[in-house]
């Protein structure tokens, strides 16, 4: 019995091996020397070379503060409209089947394509100016100012991203027990009061849970920046992720690159544990 285990579970072991932990561990080598695809034998090994030249990377510290400001700024509005839409949703009445299944839609559709429709809605001659011009409003440049660029990518990712927190939401709302709503309504308890202390405390494990993948999820942005801006204009919406794709792919220079994404890792990994410690009863 153990034997067939072990062999069911093999195929999946040996995946995760090749295509995950490996390719980790060859990163990590590689952020401690010098080295690019093209150069003959072996990584010159360079120890903190690398880490410490991040410091003073003028670069990386505002890439950093890009993925920042775009994890927290789509996080919450995400959030917030994702969990009204799941209240919605976990009403009875005539096509809420067809209202979830539409809310989720977004969700299936890669994100490549979606940036690739909102990169035609945010053109000149798009949607969105088509809109304005019927209010006699002058067309908008969405993504080619510095002071907007990174808010029309949130606005994209917050409408993306609204269906998998809604459904996730939405289960955790499903799995309150129906009696503690029934036992604060006869207590007198109205409706802001069943939410605040009855709803929130219930879902609090799923919140946590969305908030956690959020924040990783959105810290490692890349497929939106890299159509929608390309990382401009002036560097306005380069983040972390994107700026180790150039450094790696670009420039060939895969110890820093390397490095980068170690920092980063820490980086989503300190948010993540931030959020996990908000989020734990008192």
């Amino acid at each position: 019995m153990a034997r067939a285990g072990m062999l069911l579970v093999a195929p999946a072991a040996l995946y995760v091996l090749i295509f995950q932990i490996v390719p980790v561990v060859y990163g990590l080598i590689l952020s401690f020397t010098e080295y690019t695809p093209l150069q003959r034998g072996a990584p010159t090994f360079v120890g903190l070379q690398n880490y410490a030249a991040l410091v003073g990377d003028a670069d990386f510290r505002g890439a950093l503060w890009v993925t920042a400001r775009y994890t927290l700024q789509v996080l919450p509005v995400t959030i917030a409209i994702a969990l009204v839409l799941a209240l919605l949703a976990n009403r009875s009445f005539r096509g809420v089947g067809i209202f979830r299944s539409a809310l989720y839609v977004p969700h299936i559709v890669s994100l490549t394509a979606v940036s690739m429709i909102w990169l035609w809605m945010y053109s000149q001659n798009g949607l969105i100016n088509d809109i304005l011009g019927t209010f006699n409003l002058s067309p908008q440049h969405w993504l080619n100012e510095p002071s907007s660029a990174l808010n029309g990518v949130s606005v994209m990712r917050i409408w993306k991203a609204l269906g998998s927190n809604m459904v996730l939401l939405l289960a955790g709302l499903q799995t309150i027990p129906k009696n503690l709503y029934e036992a604060a309504s006869i207590d007198g308890a109205g409706r802001w009061h069943l939410f605040r202390h009855v709803t929130l405390p219930g879902l609090r494990p799923m919140l946590i849970y969305v908030i956690a993948t959020d924040i990783i999820y959105l810290s490692q942005s890349f497929a939106e920046i890299f159509v929608l801006t390309s990382g401009g204009p002036l560097r306005s919406t380069t983040t972390v992720n994107y700026l180790i794709y150039t450094e790696a792919f670009e420039y060939s220079n895969m110890g820093s690159a390397s490095a980068m994404a170690f920092v980063l890792f820490a980086f989503i990994a300190a948010l993540t544990l931030i959020a996990l410690r908000g989020g734990r009863e008192r």
